[in-house]
């Protein structure tokens, strides 16, 4: 989310961050351990939360929202789904921003040497010793205490239950994708395409051709002046490695990926933009003949996206977006949350949305590609898989034990190829959201929304009401 949960940015790339709205809730802030595991280092910093009290019953129950891969968005304080679990229950609602992204800045700036502080488990220990001491503090150490998160901060809210059972009660694990791995390239992509073809079989077909069209045209230098007007970039490309062209058709494709990742969710109170751009417009502007070929169709796509996102034109030149992601200030392009995101997928869990499997609709962005920016960001080794394996020991993968967990996922969602779509036992259930995106249950209820998303909301809910009185 975001980010604060499925937040607003969206999981999937680093830089679209929707305008924060304007919020009257209070920032808060909580002396943290910048260390949690060597107890030699007593270097501390503040981390930002917020607090909703509205609803709150003496001895009610106390509702965690996770923060995640972007600035803690407050709007999360004033909407959305776990509120009305929260009037229904007499909760307490806190929402605790993730080190490193938004205000809470754990060192004076993003050097890789201090992203070493950046990873799931420092945030792991950060929401139990805010957890203890928020409960002394304030008188809480009796009260069943809740985590709830969506996308990376659902892995955590299930990782927070899995690793300290004994400071949270219960947890909801919204498209929560619990398997670290390297290559996300079927799982991802091969989503993509059946939620395309579900709008129309054509569609994904014809992003297909209009894909293989473009990558044959980067090979020849004579198209680029085209290529650069139908597609608005900011500049000609200039394509000296398969690194090049792969960052500019990745750019393009992911166009596509986040209509797919948070088609139709209720966004808009985060302050997200374009969420009117649905599966259903893409696939009517790539089936629409009058616009010539697909090659033609799918340039129209991005231009829509282009207006949607007041971009007056498209930067894909490799060097730049390097250059940014380099930039170790606070202030800087990427510091967001793209410098931190993309180095916790270097480190902890990959997830990197290759082409490298025939069943979907993009080619030329492979692994390798995406490996290289460890190494050109970071510095870091372009070979992941210990750290892949370090991540699905630490947790357990699709195998976690543990109880009183609930994995909503949706069936549009290409993450959900990674998260908990099955019952593992009657105490870690799942519940999948047949035709819904990305955390669509956690957004604000609104009247056309498809029944089984409405009933998805009410199960969790009993199932919350029941792990409660145990």
């Amino acid at each position: 989310m975001t980010e604060s949960v499925p937040l607003q940015n969206g999981f999937r790339r680093s830089h679209r961050y929707g305008a924060q709205l304007e919020s009257d809730v209070q920032e808060q802030w909580f002396i943290q351990r910048l260390d949690h595991f060597n107890g030699a280092d007593t270097r501390v910093w503040k981390q930002r939360y917020f607090v909703n009290n509205t609803f709150y019953r003496s001895g009610g129950p106390v509702f965690l929202m996770i923060g995640g891969e972007g600035p803690a968005n407050p709007a999360w304080m004033q909407y959305g789904t776990w509120l009305l679990y929260a009037q229904k229950l007499g909760a307490l609602c806190l929402l605790l921003e993730h080190r490193f992204y938004g205000k809470s800045h754990p060192t004076e700036d993003l050097s890789t040497e201090n992203l070493h502080f950046l990873s799931s488990r420092q945030a792991l220990a950060d929401l139990a010793h805010f957890r203890t001491a928020i409960a002394e503090s304030q008188g809480l150490t009796n009260n069943k205490w809740v985590a709830f998160g969506g996308s990376y901060p659902g892995s955590l809210a299930a990782w927070f239950r899995l690793k300290y059972p004994q400071l949270v009660h219960a947890s909801v694990a919204t498209s929560a994708p619990v398997h670290a791995t390297v290559n996300f390239p079927g799982a991802y992509l091969e989503v993509v395409w059946r939620s395309l073809a579900a709008e129309n079989p054509e569609c994904p077909l014809l992003v297909k051709k209009a894909s293989d069209t473009l990558v044959e045209r980067l090979k020849d230098p004579k198209t680029y002046d085209n290529i650069t007007n139908d597609f608005r970039l900011c500049s000609k490309p200039q394509i000296q490695s398969e690194i090049d062209s792969a960052y500019l058709l990745e750019s393009l494709a992911g166009n596509f990926m986040d209509v797919v990742q948070y088609n139709e969710d209720n966004r808009a109170f985060e302050g997200a933009v374009g969420t009117n751009i649905t599966i259903k417009v893409l696939c009517s502007v790539m089936l629409d003949s009058s616009l010539g070929e697909p090659y033609n169709r799918y340039a129209a796509v991005v231009r829509l996206m282009q207006s949607t996102f007041s971009q007056s034109c498209l930067n894909i030149q490799y060097k730049s977006y390097i250059q940014d992601m380099s930039n170790t200030s606070w202030s800087g392009p990427e510091a967001g949350g793209g410098r931190q995101w993309i180095y916790q997928t270097c480190t902890e869990f990959g997830f990197y949305q290759s082409t490298d499997s025939p069943n979907q609709p993009f080619s030329g962005f492979p692994l390798h590609y995406f490996l290289q920016q460890c190494a050109d960001i970071y510095n870091l080794s372009t070979s992941l898989d210990y750290a892949i394996q370090q991540t699905n020991e630490e947790y357990g993968g699709y195998d976690i034990k543990s109880t009183r967990i609930v994995f909503p996922n949706g069936s549009i969602d290409p993450w959900h190829a990674l998260g908990v779509t099955q019952d593992i036992t009657s105490d870690l259930p799942a519940v999948f959201i047949k035709g819904t995106a990305h955390c669509a249950n956690m957004y604000p209820a609104r009247a056309e929304d498809l029944p089984q998303l409405s009933l998805a909301r009410d199960h969790i809910f009993i199932l919350l009401q029941k792990w409660l009185a145990e």
